[in-house]
């Protein structure tokens, strides 16, 4: 809409940490809007809480032109056009496009001086541009005056009254409140624009910083030359809270005076830039609430910065040292907003991304120096970070909005050798690509290929337990004080290239009773900050201890409750229902297809404990909902595995046949075995449910691809767990060599008893035969007590006259007839003592080479 020649003004992505920084030179995008002009003097002046882009520029006869961009309609609207050679510093515009704030320096230029207000140096006006009618001047001061409109939510009508904020260099904050009415149609006017309220709203501050996306004034004065941090909340009602004061460690007694984000600032010497103090304000919705403070610089050879995390309780301080540092160097740290996560970025130098969220581990964080080629792909200018995730380019005036790219996190993830960069790369991966099936599988696709990449974690482990954080961290607020997003607790090995000092920090004081929105959140935060000790991450302890004792009660048969157990079994049937809901797909293992009663039991006692969790911390979230978190977080842990697993199965190209013991394992089964093996390790330490079938599965694998000594070094080190399937499958698909005969047995004597039991009776062998009536002699004598027998003996009813061997069997004999109704295993399994005279005999024949 604006008669303007070939002049492009990009509101582009920027791609941060890595890899590219470019424009798409395709028309129309959302990527970057296009002017038609040819004039230098364009310039970005504000963007305001829409998305909406003020930018300025002067005609061919010197006029200073006002025009709009909306991000809606990518359309270009001229606003305003002022007859004067002025420059324009500060701009706003109310959200109905009616009003037009500007704060305007006279022209320097011999010849050119202002005329409106001679003497004054600052011009602040306001303007009624719906249509163009009058201009109000609401500032004419020797001093700097910036000007930003206050946009309420309330979107859907137009209010009576605007509020502009205005800034003064000399140190403090008014509020005008702007009457308007519609005359002669939609014609808009100010209404008693001969005096227009005011309030002031700060004042003897020394640092202020507006937050247009949620509109915060944050500000900073010195009391007793303590700097303190205040924050003021404006509501779309009209009014306007004192929020919280926190004190700060930190020098701004000779900083001088200085304000982020009000505009786009071109005002500031760019020779200069590198020299003053650099302080900013981020959060996010989680209610956290970070500020980031670089001191000015006395020397380039070391750069220090801190960062307070105050919804924390701590801040740390950073410091690093600078290579090839010029004589004049004029860029300066800039901040970045990224939500999750703060940037820290010093051009040409390093990029240090911050985890906002979990600061607690440096591991968590990432820091790339210059010699890093990636480092140089970022633009090597002066940045000013502006609401949100935008970013102006000082030196072309180009507008970017930061983003995390995760194409080059995975490649940093792939190439890098450093652990603490692997660690950083796979958090921030799935942070950027929550719930992303194609990211996740292609980072299961890289860790099946390097699972022994990393010497400081465990990567299986470290993924599954940051994977299943995600997949249900937005379901409520706190899940990030509920479940662990690392398995990592401590970490001692210094970071290359940088220092870190941690130090516990004053919380704010809170100056209102009732919270909502991000206030509740942050307020929680700093709750839990005072009182949550020991914090309350769920650990599966509660689960170890009770699984346990029910494994013991089975052995026993001196189980609890037949309700209880079944509870606990339903529980396991509805994570493996949710499961199977979520992957309709026929699955290439076979894996959720058996039983498994132990994984049940445990898969079943983690949701009860879990949704215990969850119960106590979790106040006014319905039951239901937290049931649904629990069984999502659970099947995401058991699909994790199940896809790692498949993944290196497909890899390797293994078929249905694999699962019988008919040849000895290939290279590929042993690789499947290998990595089966890395996640039964991952899981055991921190005792996590696997998919039923998993232990069978592996087992096979391991009798195909191991010696038997390994392998029953394996058994007996817990590495393998021998399933009632997997023997079972054994027995019947191997033949009695004598090698396959001392494998069989091997097993046997490995099993559980009511296992072992049940094993030998499908194997037809004089082995299993002595193994059966060893066991049913133990049950029948372990409570037997001598009576006064008869020393006569029926000879007769022997098979084999052999004194010993017949007394014992008519003891026997007595026993099974008195006993009957407490031992009807006998006789359903055709065990009595006849059975068991006869394969003593064939025990003793065998013995004596008979």
């Amino acid at each position: 809409n604006v008669p303007m020649k070939t002049l492009f003004l990009f509101l582009s992505t920027l791609c941060l940490p890595w890899l590219y920084y470019k424009m798409v030179q395709v028309m129309p995008s959302n990527k970057y809007y296009v002017l038609e002009n040819d004039y230098e003097s364009l310039r970005v002046l504000n963007v305001e809480r829409n998305g909406n882009i003020i930018y300025t520029y002067k005609d061919d006869k010197g006029n200073v032109v006002f025009g709009l961009y909306d991000c809606q309609t990518r359309q270009n609207e001229l606003l305003y056009t002022f007859e004067k050679d002025l420059q324009v510093f500060s701009c706003s515009v109310n959200s109905e496009r009616t009003l037009l704030a500007a704060s305007l320096v006279q022209s320097t230029k011999e010849g050119k001086r202002n005329e409106l207000q001679p003497g004054s140096k600052c011009l602040t006006l306001l303007v009624e541009i719906h249509p163009v009618n009058n201009v109000k001047v609401l500032k004419a001061v020797d001093s700097y005056i910036w000007v930003q409109f206050l946009y309420p939510h309330i979107e859907s009508h137009p209010l009576p009254e605007n509020h502009l904020l205005l800034i003064s260099e000399e140190k403090y904050i008014e509020q005008f409140r702007i009457h308007v009415a519609q005359e002669d149609g939609n014609r808009v006017v100010i209404k008693n624009s001969g005096h227009l309220p005011r309030d002031r709203i700060a004042e003897d501050f020394v640092w202020a910083q507006w937050d247009m996306s949620e509109q915060r004034l944050y500000y900073i004065d010195l009391k007793k030359s303590r700097s303190i941090l205040k924050c003021i909340q404006f509501y779309a009602d009209e009014r306007y809270n004192l929020m919280f004061e926190v004190p700060l460690d930190i020098s701004l007694s000779n900083s001088g005076f200085k304000l982020v984000n009000f505009g786009c600032d071109y005002h500031q010497d760019r020779d200069k830039f590198s020299k003053h103090l650099t302080l900013c304000v981020f959060t996010n919705h989680t209610g956290s609430l970070c500020v980031c403070y670089s001191p000015k610089c006395a020397s380039w050879e070391q750069i220090t910065y801190s960062v307070f995390y105050i919804h924390k309780g701590h801040s740390k301080t950073f410091t690093t040292s600078l290579e090839n540092v010029g004589s004049h160097m004029t860029k300066g740290i800039t901040f970045l907003n990224l939500d999750y996560y703060v940037a820290v970025y010093l051009p040409g130098h390093f990029f240090h991304l911050l985890n906002v969220q979990h600061p607690d581990l440096i591991c968590h964080n990432l820091f790339l120096t210059g010699n890093n080629e990636m480092i140089d792909m970022l633009p090597h200018c002066p940045l000013q970070s502006l609401s949100g995730s935008l970013v102006l380019d000082c030196c072309s005036g180009k507008l970017y909005r930061a983003l995390l790219s995760q194409s080059s996190l995975l490649q940093l993830l792939q190439n890098t050798c450093l652990d603490c960069e692997k660690m950083a790369a796979l958090h921030c991966a799935l942070y950027c690509g929550q719930g992303a099936q194609f990211l996740e599988g292609q980072i299961i696709q890289w860790i099946s290929e390097n699972v022994s990449a990393c010497h400081s974690f465990d990567l299986i482990q470290e993924f599954i337990i940051a994977s299943s954080y995600w997949s249900v961290y937005s379901e409520t607020s706190n899940m990030d004080k509920l479940l662990p997003h690392s398995s990592v607790l401590t970490w001692n090995t210094e970071i290359p290239g940088i220092t870190l000092v941690t130090e516990d920090i004053a919380l704010p004081l809170m100056k209102v009773l009732s919270f909502k929105g991000y206030w509740e959140k942050l307020n929680s935060n700093l709750e839990y900050v005072k009182y949550a000790k020991p914090h309350f991450h769920y650990n599966n302890s509660v689960v170890r201890r009770e699984w346990h004792n029910l494994i013991s009660e089975e052995k026993t048969g001196k189980r609890r409750s037949a309700a209880y157990v079944r509870n606990i079994l339903d529980n396991a049937v509805k994570v493996i229902s949710n499961l199977e809901a979520r992957n309709l797909g026929p699955r290439l293992t076979p894996l959720l297809q058996e039983e498994d009663s132990h994984q049940r039991l445990l898969m079943g006692l983690m949701v009860s404990e879990l949704k215990d969790h969850f119960l106590r911390h979790l106040q006014g979230v319905e039951k239901k909902k937290i049931e649904q978190m629990v069984l999502d977080y659970i099947s995401k842990l058991l699909d994790l595995i199940c896809h790692i697993v498949e993944t290196s199965w497909r890899k390797h190209n293994l078929h249905s046949w694999v699962l019988h013991f008919n040849s000895r394992g290939s290279a590929a089964e042993f690789a499947v075995f290998h990595i089966m093996t890395r996640i039964l390790e991952a899981t055991n330490s921190l005792f996590l449910p696997l998919p039923p079938g998993f232990h069978t599965l592996h087992t096979i694998l391991g009798v195909q691809c191991l010696p038997l000594h390994n392998l029953l070094h394996c058994i007996d080190s817990g590495v393998l767990l021998l399933t009632e399937t997997a023997v079972i499958r054994l027995m019947k698909d191997l033949d009695n060599t004598e090698k396959n005969e001392k494998l069989k047995f091997s097993i046997i004597v490995r099993l559980p008893p009511l296992i072992g039991q049940k094993i030998c009776r499908l194997w037809d062998h004089p082995m299993s035969s002595n193994i059966i009536s060893r066991n049913h002699v133990t049950r029948l004598l372990q409570n037997y007590k001598k009576q006064p027998r008869n020393s006569m003996i029926n000879k007769s009813s022997f098979s084999v006259e052999f004194l010993p061997l017949n007394y014992f069997i008519e003891i026997l004999t007595d026993i099974e007839s008195s006993n009957q109704a407490l031992y009807p295993f006998e006789g359903h399994d055709n065990v009595d003592a006849e059975f068991v005279e006869e394969a003593a005999l064939k025990h003793t024949a065998m013995l004596l080479g008979l």
